[in-house]
């Protein structure tokens, strides 16, 4: 829970010390380029790296110091909708390994235990974009909901490996999660083209244990690099 604290603080900082600069490059500027005026609407693919971690409700906190994050893969389809130079909608969607893994002699299972799920998402986002920033590039902010579908998983404890049952028993997982992703990036314009890097958290709310009390929580770092649609239908005039 305190690394959670410690994101959230750690973004809001982000978020505060972006606005602040923001603001004051704008007061400063006597005009706006035209081109900052058109809604940008990009369609990137996604190939990256992820840290993720489990979280276990109540017991959470006695397990705390057994916790180890697992790496993983996310994979799949980032599509950013400009309504204004200001305001944007993104959708994605994308395959994500997710899990979490317990050291040994913890006071669940007493042997080092791993699960591990693959999981299919979906989020949707607001994006708010602000000013350049000392001439480098363009911040945002984005936050919304997203829903994922567990396909299957693993769950290995000691030497025993069992794939994951998704049915209402003693041992069994939900295939449905809900979660809510925030976080921020920068944007680095390139003539037609753009890099952007995208840092984001993941905060799962459904319980996706029949028996237990386990939440996912997942780190994000990607970079996209993509071209600007020429036409955007979705555009406020």
């Amino acid at each position: 829970m305190k690394k959670e604290v410690k994101i959230g603080l750690l973004l809001s900082m982000i978020f505060l010390y972006t606005n602040v600069f923001c603001q004051t490059g704008e007061v400063g500027s006597k005009k706006i380029n035209n081109q900052e005026k058109t809604a940008k609407t990009y369609l990137d693919l996604m190939i990256n790296v992820e840290s993720t971690n489990l979280n276990y409700g109540r017991s959470n906190s006695m397990l705390t110091d057994y916790k180890k994050p697992v790496k993983g893969l996310q994979a799949g389809l980032s599509f950013q909708a400009g309504i204004t130079s200001r305001f944007s909608v993104v959708s994605e969607l994308y395959f994500m390994k997710k899990g979490g893994k317990l050291m040994v002699n913890n006071p669940l299972y007493t042997n080092e235990s791993t699960l591990r799920l693959n999981t299919l998402e979906l989020p949707v986002l607001a994006r708010l974009h602000f000013g350049k920033f000392i001439h480098v590039g363009k911040f945002y902010v984005n936050a919304g909901p997203s829903i994922a579908y567990n396909l299957s998983g693993k769950r290995k404890i000691g030497d025993q490996t069992t794939k994951l049952s998704f049915h209402n028993s003693s041992d069994g997982f939900k295939r449905f999660d809900a979660g809510i992703q925030m976080g921020g990036g920068v944007e680095f314009p390139l003539k037609q083209n753009r890099i952007a890097l995208d840092i984001r958290y993941n905060y799962g709310l459904s319980n996706i244990s029949y028996n237990e009390e386990i939440y996912n929580r997942a780190l994000m770092v990607s970079v996209h690099f993509s071209k600007a649609w020429k036409t955007n239908p979705l555009e406020k005039k």
